[in-house]
């Protein structure tokens, strides 16, 4: 949207020191920036640095006097963006990763100073002119393409209104950035704690159990934190106890952020409205695949039509296995959904989830997923000893492709306070061929292994893992292209989840899993048989989990699809959860305040569920037998990652599928496990 929202959403971390893979005596010539930035004065210059070298390179392509050409406008331009990405994407990892507040709090700061300089940018009428006026009858496609969209990015940024909107609209910018960036920040610092007696941990795994022992009073201290509260949703016996953790989970920014999300509504719907559109729903998918906002709606119905009689189905069973201990119960509460679920997989296909977490250890994910995607993507991956960062836990690879370096990530994957609390890549630098390195980073909240704590993951923890290492593989391969305005992952953003969905697919391969997953105790591989009852199991619960997509979808479409003060947040939160799914919200949660996409996806959250149909789609194309084997694995690579934003994603999808994706591979997708059942003639 405005060419500064980029950077409130993709965050980064650019150049620093030399360093010598020393394995392969592999030299980078390219350095990591951390050593040289230590500090939050560090931190700044390097920022401002970079926002210098940005004015520069703008300045130098005003001066032109004469013709426009790709070499004095269109490479000025591309440096601006460059630089200033860069400092975008360092100064918003550093806002949800560094471990003091008071480096976080200046990360903010810089952070509202970068979205300035960009949507002063986006606002240049002389900048706008000077691309419109390039002749691109000579350019290649992948320029044309990423020229174009430029010149609509700007349209759509509001430079073509006159000098006072113009000012009202880099005014509102700032603020929109500065309101996201509390919102988010609320969220990572809103950590919660509860207490639980040892009885109350009846049902969990050993390992939890284990490291959360008694204090003098005996009492047992849980937090928010994903590896504390997802084990209680899924396992624990105690109603109450995840009835406690629901709502100190969902209540983590609560009230902090009410007034923050109003203002961010108004600031949004301010600038949509001073652009021409009625809504920021409207505003906001201009310039995405869906293209109109009521698209949105219209894709939210036709899910629930798709996923409503599967997600009854399921429904039922649940009811049934709750009524074994409720034998009057008609309803089923959202905190109850996660365990009963459990439970069906436990009585009707024989799998509990717990029996896998022994084949999971977080050290052997780790190089499970590497070793996988060396193989999907015809790559290999270094680590680069003893290189600084803001945690001694960070690490450092390298990215080689027939043994040359072609990227850079960097693995922050373990919570502590006041680091973002979800699972996410993040950009650290655009690629541009022959000139930088893509590089990117995974932050996650995944189990600390440790010399007495194998760091035990659940299954679900090993799906994430896969999909965020889809997107980081998306940025380094997609990251070889002549511009930095289109590298990575800069297509349309309605797109940015299909990779990283489809790379879900490999944790149910056998193929793949027969890599890593290995009983940490005793080294035997996980067997043929648990396999197959997993994925039976993991395919119970799909069209709830399309249901529940659904009322985020929608939630995140109706509160900013009208004027902000037709919006009750509660309203629309309970409402949503009623209409698109079968379970009971648990009220006066707030669960609006900690959803943190409100903020970066803002009203386009139907991303998810849109690409998760793009996603099973691309996945059908490849043998389910043997996912390496045919053309599909390398196709998709040339397709559909190195192309990186260079064209349409609509394109995309159509040169890997021969046509746009169909709604009946999610149906296919939802429905596998009933279809299965019925083919082999079980109930």
């Amino acid at each position: 949207m405005l060419l500064a929202m980029r950077l409130a959403v993709l965050m980064c971390l650019p150049l620093f020191l030399a360093a010598v893979l020393s394995a392969q005596n592999v030299t980078v010539s390219q350095p990591t920036i951390w050593v040289s930035q230590p500090d939050v004065a560090g931190f700044e210059k390097i920022e401002n640095d970079r926002l210098a070298a940005g004015r520069h390179a703008i300045d130098t392509l005003l001066a032109v006097q004469g013709p426009r050409s790709i070499e004095n406008t269109l490479v000025p331009y591309d440096e601006a963006v460059r630089q200033n990405n860069s400092a975008g994407y360092l100064a918003g990892l550093m806002e949800q990763v560094h471990p003091e507040a008071g480096f976080r709090d200046r990360a903010t700061a810089m952070l509202t100073k970068v979205t300035a300089a960009q949507t002063a940018i986006a606002l240049n009428h002389d900048v706008y002119n000077a691309l419109a006026a390039l002749d691109l009858s000579k350019a290649d496609a992948a320029t044309r393409y990423y020229v174009q969209r430029q010149l609509l990015e700007f349209r759509l940024a509001g430079v073509d209104k006159d000098e006072a909107t113009r000012a009202r609209l880099k005014k509102l910018s700032d603020q929109a950035t500065d309101e996201q960036s509390m919102f988010d920040r609320n969220i990572s610092d809103g950590k919660k704690e509860i207490e639980a007696d040892a009885s109350e941990l009846a049902g969990l795994p050993q390992d939890y159990i284990d490291r959360h022992k008694p204090d003098a009073n005996g009492k047992i201290h849980l937090t928010t934190d994903y590896p504390d509260a997802f084990p209680v949703f899924t396992f624990a016996k105690s109603t109450d106890l995840r009835k406690r953790m629901t709502f100190a989970f969902n209540t983590r920014a609560y009230p902090k952020n009410q007034e923050v999300l109003s203002s961010l509504l108004k600031t949004r719907y301010e600038i949509a409205t001073l652009i021409g559109y009625s809504s920021w729903a409207d505003y906001n998918a201009a310039d995405k695949m869906i293209e109109k906002g009521h698209n949105i709606a219209d894709f939210i119905q036709q899910v629930k039509d798709a996923s409503r009689p599967l997600a009854q189905k399921e429904f039922e069973m649940l009811l049934a296995e709750k009524q074994k201990t409720d034998p009057g119960a008609k309803e089923i509460w959202d905190y109850e959904r996660a365990y009963l679920a459990e439970l069906v997989r436990r009585s009707k296909y024989n799998f509990d989830s717990q029996s896998v977490r022994p084949y999971f250890p977080f050290p052997q994910v780790k190089q499970g997923i590497l070793d996988s995607a060396a193989d999907l993507f015809h790559v290999s991956f270094q680590q680069e000893p003893n290189v600084p960062s803001w945690d001694p836990s960070v690490e450092t690879w390298i990215v080689l492709d027939g043994g040359k370096p072609i990227g850079r990530f960097y693995l922050d994957m373990h919570p502590r306070p006041g680091k973002y609390s979800h699972a996410e890549m993040v950009p650290v630098l655009d690629g541009i061929r022959g000139k930088q390195l893509p590089e990117a980073i995974l932050v996650c909240n995944f189990p600390v292994p440790t010399a007495t704590d194998p760091g035990l993951m659940d299954y679900g923890d090993v799906e994430t893992f896969f999909h965020e290492f889809g997107h980081l593989m998306h940025h380094i391969l997609g990251g070889q292209q002549q511009w930095a305005g289109i590298s990575g992952i800069s297509m349309e953003s309605d797109f940015v989840e299909a990779p990283s969905q489809m790379l879900e697919e490999w944790i149910r391969s056998p193929q793949v899993l027969a890599k890593f997953a290995r009983d940490y105790k005793t080294g035997e591989p996980i067997p043929a048989e648990l396999v197959e009852r997993m994925n039976r199991a993991s395919a119970f619960g799909r069209g709830g989990w399309v249901d529940r997509q659904n009322s985020y979808t929608a939630m995140s479409y109706d509160v900013y699809k009208t004027k902000p003060e037709n919006v009750n947040f509660d309203e629309v939160t309970m409402n949503d959860s009623r209409t698109y799914t079968l379970f009971r919200p648990q009220p006066d949660t707030h669960m609006w305040a900690s959803f943190g996409h409100l903020g970066g996806y803002s009203s386009a959250y139907y991303t998810y569920l849109w690409d998760k149909v793009i996603a099973e789609d691309f996945f059908l194309q490849f043998d389910r037998h043997n996912l390496l084997a045919g053309d599909a694995p390398m196709k998709y690579r040339r397709v559909v990652l190195e192309p990186g934003g260079s064209m349409s994603a609509n394109d995309l999808v159509k040169n890997f599928l021969g046509r746009p994706a169909s709604m009946k591979a999610l149906q296919n997708w939802m429905g596998e496990e009933f279809e299965t059942a019925a083919a082999n003639g079980r109930p």
